[in-house]
């Protein structure tokens, strides 16, 4: 028997298994729209939409539940949970995690200030004796995690930040571009808060799963048809439902170099 075949034995026995226990592979998330959210009981968004698909088309019946993120980071540590969607990848998380070879999706962090008390900066050097809003749970590079200019306050939840930025109770807050000008929307406080064009950094986000027996193949075929998926008009019209075209790497370079490593990430990321 050929190496391919054993492997691809291997990866019907996973799945095979999973039908037979009548189980499901759990995926957890949090809601990070537009990527990953529920709207009137019903999931949705780019990331989970393409997602299931990807899982569709290989024959895996999956589970979803949407939680924090700190919850969904114990349920993986626990074996609670087979996996988390819009994961970032992280080495402290390499002997824990296996990640396919092709992202969900690229976000770019930035911060956001309120406009009765607004801060415009390009450097992470200009925070001095603020207060920043962060997540808990989530991963922060060493550079913003470690630095003594500011302070990092969390919050439950990403509306709970953009209450206390309007509030007053933080100076600025940090996430995602796209999640943030969603929640502008959907808080209806788009004439309140701005968004600082300094881009703090880029980060690829992904479906990651545990290391059991068989995953290793599973994550080489949800990444194979995941690339697939995304060469088609399918996933071109689902992007531009979302309007997440491939993000701009121009005002990346607005930070200085010293930085740029500077990332909120759903290790915790996802978010």
């Amino acid at each position: 028997m050929s190496l391919i075949t054993q492997l691809i034995a291997v990866f019907v026995f996973t799945c095979l298994s999973f039908a037979a226990r009548g189980e499901k592979l759990r995926i957890v998330t949090e809601p990070w729209a537009p990527y990953v959210y529920e709207e009137n009981g019903k999931a949705l968004g780019l990331d989970y939409e393409t997602t299931a698909i990807v899982f569709k088309r290989l024959g895996i019946e999956v589970e979803w539940q949407f939680l924090p993120w700190k919850r969904c980071l114990s349920m993986l540590e626990t074996g609670q949970a087979d996996g988390a969607l819009d994961i970032f990848h992280s080495d402290e998380r390499d002997a824990t995690l296996l990640y396919p070879s092709e992202p969900l999706s690229d976000v770019q962090f930035v911060m956001f200030y309120a406009n009765e008390r607004p801060h415009p900066f390009r450097t992470l050097d200009e925070l001095r004796g603020l207060t920043i809003g962060t997540s808990p749970g989530y991963l922060y590079s060493q550079d913003f995690r470690e630095s003594t200019l500011f302070t990092r306050e969390p919050a439950p939840s990403h509306e709970a930040n953009f209450g206390k930025l309007v509030r007053g109770r933080i100076d600025l807050l940090i996430t995602d571009r796209r999640v943030g000008q969603h929640l502008l929307d959907e808080l209806n406080i788009r004439d309140k808060i701005t968004e600082n064009p300094a881009v703090i950094s880029q980060q690829s986000q992904f479906l990651a799963v545990r290391r059991n027996a068989g995953m290793d193949l599973l994550v080489q075929r949800f990444g194979a048809e995941l690339k697939r998926f995304k060469r088609e008009a399918a996933y071109a019209e689902l992007s531009a439902r979302y309007g997440a075209a491939p993000a701009s790497a121009t005002n990346a370079a607005s930070v200085t170099a010293t930085h740029t490593k500077t990332v909120e990430q759903q290790e915790s990321g996802a978010q």
